[in-house]
């Protein structure tokens, strides 16, 4: 795993300069200092955003479909500088590496990026942030793993979503036609459209349906983006376009209310009163009902939009530090180290 500590720009594996953060385009000093990490995996890398001190486990941050580490630049100021936040990129956002020619994303194969990053680092357990998609990652990945999660803070999405079986076929057949197209243009290596800032950024506000203010959409935007260099002064988006054919597919419900059953960690989830739940509210209640029976489970709903912890992380930064304080890592390893000491003081 490299790091570099200088938050200016760089240059990715892309046609075309690359930007760390907002700043790198508009002179702005980066909303909290970080380091600038990539972590080696099979087909190339993973790019991150390391805040806080580096010689202490992290808290994952993982951000939504299409969008990227920059999601969580107007939360990370609000945390306690002593916590230790890795914001990463996913596979085909961001400065990661894209998958190679040929190969479809599924939501689930990024259960697999997390016990990468853990295996790099040498985890045990993990404690996740995720938002949107990546909240539905950390719901799946608690369930699967219940013994390497030591905690999970999910923003606005709570589980898999359900859809009726006709959609799901319908949207399986499109998707997969879509992303062969896709991924012949890829192969072509020519550089995509490009455009001026300005229409970039009423692109990221248009495909976030508004969720996003349009002053902050340049968080999302910056990792996304390459210089144009056929065109002076224009851009162009360089995450992998396969992405808007994702796979979500992961299970029926009763799937998720197994999955939901077997969540031991502490897990504070937020939802946003002004976003969508993204299927039929009975399902989202039915996980709900069990979860909120168990003792570590807390639920949080707040005014706002599906991006609120961009538009307003101040609604949920109180909630949100006072949760890390109790169950994150540095909470963690200090219980384990209390229940050393105490074990070798029997000895």
């Amino acid at each position: 795993m490299d790091s570099d500590d200088n938050s200016s720009g760089t240059t990715g594996s892309d046609l075309g300069q690359r930007y760390r953060h907002a700043g790198d385009l508009t002179g702005e000093a980066p909303t909290r200092p970080f380091a600038e990490i990539s972590i080696t995996v099979p087909w190339g890398h993973i790019s991150g955003k390391w805040y806080g001190p580096q010689n202490v486990q992290p808290i994952l941050g993982l951000h939504g479909w299409q969008d990227n580490a920059g999601t969580f630049d107007r939360l990370m100021p609000l945390l306690s500088p002593d916590v230790a936040f890795l914001s990463i990129d996913l596979p085909g956002h961001g400065l990661s590496s894209r998958l190679p020619d040929g190969c479809y994303y599924n939501s689930v194969d990024n259960l697999y990026v997390i016990r990468l990053i853990m295996k790099q680092y040498k985890w045990e357990k993990v404690s996740l942030v995720g938002h949107s998609m990546s909240s539905i990652i950390a719901f799946v990945f608690a369930a699967v793993f219940p013994d390497k999660v030591d905690m999970i803070i999910g923003i606005d999405a709570l589980k898999p979503h359900q859809r009726p079986y006709p959609s799901v076929i319908r949207t399986m057949e499109t998707r997969l036609d879509e992303f062969l197209r896709e991924d012949e243009r890829n192969r072509s290596k020519n550089e995509p459209p490009s455009y001026s800032y300005d229409e970039l950024i009423e692109r990221v506000y248009i495909g976030t349906f508004h969720s996003v203010n349009k002053e902050h959409c340049k968080h999302l935007m910056a990792r996304n983006i390459g210089k144009s260099e056929k065109y002076p002064d224009k851009y162009y988006f360089c995450r992998d376009r396969r992405l808007k054919f994702y796979n979500y597919a992961i299970g029926s419900q009763e799937l998720c209310v197994e999955m939901a059953n077997r969540i031991t960690c502490p897990y504070l989830f937020i939802k946003a009163a002004q976003s969508s739940y993204f299927e039929d509210k009975k399902y989202y209640d039915e996980v709900l009902d069990v979860l909120q029976k168990k003792p570590n489970f807390e639920y949080l709903e707040v005014n706002g939009s599906h991006h609120v912890h961009i538009n307003d992380p101040e609604a949920i930064i109180a909630p949100v530090n006072n949760f890390i304080q109790r169950f994150g890592p540095a909470a963690v390893a200090a219980s384990r180290q209390k229940a050393k000491e105490a074990k070798e003081s029997k000895l």
